[in-house]
């Protein structure tokens, strides 16, 4: 049987004098001394665990610490006693990035890519007798890496100034428009030895189907043998659903393929269409009767396409599970941290359990990060959340020469393996933005515009690979990606679309100007929670321009277009509180504007994907959780709008339609509250009409003559109702509008784990916010911006890991509405 030695703990670090680096000053200094490096785990963290550099997150000193990336590193350990056996691999999940790998004094292997896992038989480098062996990786810096390639395959034009595109490497730790460069090194998945004897499983590959109610499960079982296994016969079992078949594999052979059938199966469902139900599956691989090996993992039995055949409006992109066609209500993922190795199961967990808490059924990992680790594929298949899976390439022109390309193929072969028996995985994706960025920024016309730029990766290799691999699993080129070269890659009629447009240039409510056939990626700027930019801005007082906020604003021209965009809304902000509020406020109306226009054009619009879910460290971004993992506003909005039933009132040309979005199996019945009333709540109009909304479907109804007609508009609003879900329209924007000063009354109440807050209204007040970060740092919220009609209450419940007092909610924008930054 094979025998485990785990490698994981703490290793020592250290400068690597010997590296092909030229080291930077701060490095030449710390030559000789050493310091504790976890594993997994990244230089930068180990480093900074040490008080060797300072929190890279903190006001500027991510430019302090820029000389870690460009130094050569070195990680040593002593290897425990092996064990006797025909073969002894030394095992590395993943390797970041540029490594030689060293025993004894003998060099055993090089790594030159992150997405890949790394096996070496290290019998012969192993010492006889009592001598303990040493282990050393040398990390050359990924700079010295980028930089030689770049010099010899030719410069490529590329999105950010940074050579992320010639090393394979995650591209966003080059820093990002809402990350920082903090280029990092070590060996960032699990490490281990390997003793087997005879033959090991080297990968199990499980293609699933339904047939006529049946699961069919295929499993492909790759086998490693030992010199002196070669000549022995072997044997697969593979149990699945009570069901268990064996097939023999004849010497020589490294190759099996399992057919298992279980009858009646249950269907594996994602969120908001039933359970996610799963199958565990085990493998054995025997010889003579002896188990050699056994793999375990989890399938779910279930269907996925994706619709893209041409009809009357131009190219849809709807995904259907199990036959039913669903409206994809995502977020984008980024990587959780800026050192992934840092990444345990449990934050995993937390983060995608809060975006199934929005109400979230699809998560987009993106093309600039990673090929998450298991636990976050595990996750979503137990959470009953799709998975959008991006292959590495992101917002860059990609060498197609060698090594890179062999390079390409065996991370993407490793990983479509690796990942093919998750249910939640529903597409595989070429890229990020290349096929697109490539003519819309005139990449040919660049330097290095007319070398390969990754085209064959995304129209031929990636593609291949995936049909060979995994032949149930739809594949897209890009995102975007119009289905072809006739038509511009971002264009609205045609499959998935990008709406970066409006963010860059217009106001939110262009988001309503198209109707797109899928919105992959698309978002707006909000602050990070307060406390969160406190901790990361030493000041004594945050300033909306000081050097280390601006410093925490990664995106292009950033600061200017979150100004002008406040603009539109607001006269500007007289302090960072104000600006703090208006910030949070314009993201939650601009996410909602395009996600209900979006939902309420189902099916010719059949998903939307909120860019992003997550940050990876404090910055003003467009996220809905900041990097210290606090919820911003817009994360209840999500919630909001991602119910299963939601109503929108939607501009026309010919007035304003009430739109519910009915996305359950049963029929909504009702009758619609129509009613044009004043700021102050006065009512003016009253109407009902009566609606039945189909299953999986939007019903629409034209706002009647006596509502629509406003006559001060500055002063009077459309509110509707329907089966307990209401809308407002308001025709002006805050600033020309009659927004309420007067606050309404409050009353905090302290309970077990901390406080309830409630809060009245004698008049229309809108958006109402509670800040609990602003109470105590532990502190959250249960809910998010709460507009309120005369009469009515609202109660806000806090909690935090330490006891609040009463006293301690009397800060300023504690509690706020928007009245307070407009009137």
């Amino acid at each position: 049987m094979l025998t485990n030695v785990e490698l994981a703990g703490i290793w020592s670090g250290m400068v690597d004098p010997e590296g092909p680096t030229e080291l930077p000053p701060a490095a030449r200094s710390m030559i000789g001394e050493k310091f504790d490096a976890r594993v997994p785990g990244a230089i930068h963290a180990d480093l900074q665990e040490a008080r060797i550099i300072p929190d890279p997150f903190v006001d500027q000193n991510e430019d302090l610490v820029a000389w870690v990336g460009r130094t050569d590193w070195k990680l040593e350990r002593q290897l425990p006693q092996l064990p006797d056996a025909e073969r002894v691999d030394l095992v590395f999940d993943g390797i970041d990035t540029v490594s030689t790998i060293v025993l004894n004094g003998r060099e055993i292997g090089r790594t030159r890519n992150m997405h890949r896992g790394y096996r070496f038989d290290i019998a012969a480098a192993t010492n006889d007798g009592d001598a303990p062996d040493a282990l050393a990786v040398h990390f050359t810096s990924a700079y010295t890496e980028a930089e030689h390639w770049e010099r010899t395959l030719g410069e490529r034009p590329n999105a950010y100034p940074q050579p992320f595109n010639f090393i394979r490497k995650m591209a966003c730790s080059f820093g990002w428009d809402w990350g920082p460069t903090l280029v990092s090194a070590g060996l960032w998945r699990d490490v281990r030895i390997e003793a087997w004897n005879t033959a090991r499983i080297a990968s199990v590959r499980p293609v699933v189907d339904v047939v006529e109610g049946a699961g069919v499960l295929t499993a492909h079982v790759s086998v490693e043998r030992s010199m002196p296994g070669m000549d022995r016969r072997l044997a697969i079992d593979v149990s699945v659903g009570g069901q268990s078949v064996r097939a023999e594999i004849e010497p020589g052979s490294t190759e099996a393929t399992v057919v298992v059938t279980v009858p009646d199966v249950d269907r594996w469902h994602p969120r908001g269409y039933g359970d996610p139900h799963l199958y565990p599956v085990e493998v054995e691989l025997l010889a003579d009767g002896e188990r050699l090996d056994s793999r375990s993992v989890s399938v779910g039995f279930r269907t996925i396409a994706v619709e893209r055949d041409a009809d009357a409006l131009g190219s849809p992109f709807v995904f259907r599970v199990n036959g039913v066609p669903l409206f994809a209500k995502g977020v984008n993922w980024i990587p959780d941290s800026i050192y992934p190795g840092t990444m345990t199961a449990e934050r995993y967990r937390l983060r995608l359990g809060q975006a199934v808490d929005a109400n979230v059924n699809m998560v987009r990992v993106w093309g600039g990060g990673i090929y998450e680790n298991d636990a976050f594929y595990d996750a979503c298949d137990e959470l009953g959340l799709l998975v959008w899976q991006d292959f590495l390439f992101a917002c860059a022109s990609y060498p197609e020469d060698e090594p890179f390309r062999s390079e390409v193929v065996a991370e993407a072969t490793e990983n479509v393996t690796r990942l093919s028996s998750h249910p939640s995985l529903a597409l595989w994706c070429g890229n990020n933005e290349n096929l697109w960025m490539h003519g819309d920024k005139h990449w040919v016309s660049q330097p290095g515009g007319e070398l390969s730029w990754g085209e064959n990766f995304y129209l031929k290799t990636l593609p291949d690979i995936v049909a060979a691999l995994d032949p149930t699993r739809p594949y897209t080129e890009g995102s975007p990606w119009s289905g072809s070269w006739d038509h511009d890659p971002n264009d609205a009629n045609h499959q998935t679309f990008h709406s970066w447009d409006v963010w860059n240039s217009d106001d939110f409510s262009h988001y309503r100007d198209t109707a797109p056939r899928f919105v992959s990626e698309f978002g707006w700027q909000g602050a990070g929670a307060w406390r969160t930019l406190r901790d990361a801005v030493t000041d004594s007082e945050i300033e909306i321009e000081s050097s280390a906020m601006l410093h925490h604003q990664k995106a292009i021209d950033g600061p200017a277009k979150l100004a002008r965009n406040l603009a539109r809304h607001f006269a500007p902000a007289r302090d960072f509180d104000e600006w703090h509020f208006q910030t949070q406020w314009t993201q939650v109306e601009a996410v909602r504007t395009g996600v209900l226009h979006w939902r309420a054009n189902w099916p010719r619009t059949a998903g939307a994907i909120v860019w992003q879910l997550n940050d990876l460290w404090p910055v003003t971004s467009w996220s809905a959780i900041d990097g210290a993992g606090r919820l911003k506003p817009l994360y209840f909005a999500l919630r909001d709008m991602y119910r299963d039933r939601v109503v929108t009132l939607e501009p026309t040309d010919d007035g304003l339609d009430f739109c519910a979005v009915n996305d359950t199996d049963s029929v909504w019945r009702g009758e619609v509250h129509f009613q044009r009333m004043r700021h102050d709540g006065t009512m003016l109009t009253r109407l009902y009409v009566p609606l039945s909304v189909p299953p999986r479907s939007v019903g629409r109804v034209t706002t009647p003559e006596g509502v629509r007609e406003l006559g001060d508009a500055s002063d009077e609003l459309v509110f509707a109702q329907f089966a307990g879900e209401r809308a407002f329209w308001y025709p002006r924007v805050p600033r020309d509008s009659t927004v309420t000063a007067e606050f309404p009354a409050i009353a905090i109440q302290p309970v077990a784990g901390g406080l309830d807050i409630t809060v009245g209204a004698t008049t229309l007040t809108r958006d109402i916010l509670v800040q609990p970060d602003r109470i105590h740092g532990s502190a959250v919220v249960d809910r998010g911006f709460t507009t309120l009609l005369p009469g009515e209450s609202a109660l806000f419940r806090v909690r935090a890991e330490v006891p609040l007092t009463v006293g301690m909610a009397d800060a300023d924008f504690v509690v706020a509405s928007l009245g307070a930054v407009v009137a």
